[in-house]
């Protein structure tokens, strides 16, 4: 055996919906250990969403279903070249990409607190639109340009 096995931490759910993605979420946001912060912050854009007579709950399993990819492209080094390959997305991947691509997203909103950004990203991505979604329809877009090198598959 080569490498060490990688073991899946068990992640409580956050306290107040009781959600595991949202406590995932909210881990992925936390800069600095701030957890506190970070809850404060996902908390709010779930409040800027319900004064909008929206579910925040149901427009954040949305978002994150719709911003999930599907297929990515890993780099693959045969003879001297290197080719793009398409390969399918597991789920834990897909979910942390789907997490990470939302925050950045909201980070690169500028103007206003980053609750309010959190929670147009999440509103934009329940709706198929934003910047999120426009990463994942990217990737989807680089796969199918390099369809042709699938036979590389591993």
């Amino acid at each position: 055996m080569r490498r060490k096995r990688n073991f899946t931490r068990e992640i409580l759910p956050d306290p107040k919906y009781q959600n595991v993605l949202a406590a995932k979420f909210i881990n992925h946001l936390m800069t600095g250990g701030k957890k506190s912060t970070a809850q404060a912050v996902f908390y709010d854009a779930f409040d800027i969403i319900a004064e909008q007579k929206k579910d925040p709950m149901a427009i954040f399993d949305e978002a994150i279903k719709n911003v999930s990819p599907a297929l990515e492209v890993k780099s693959r080094r045969i003879g001297g070249a290197n080719y793009q390959v398409p390969r399918e997305v597991r789920g834990e991947r897909r979910i942390t990409l789907a997490v990470r691509w939302l925050i950045n997203a909201a980070r690169a909103r500028k103007g206003m607190s980053m609750s309010k950004r959190l929670a147009e990203e999440f509103l934009a991505a329940s709706r198929n639109e934003g910047t999120a979604i426009k990463k994942k329809l990217d990737t989807h877009r680089m796969a199918e340009a390099n369809k042709a090198f699938a036979h590389f598959s591993w």
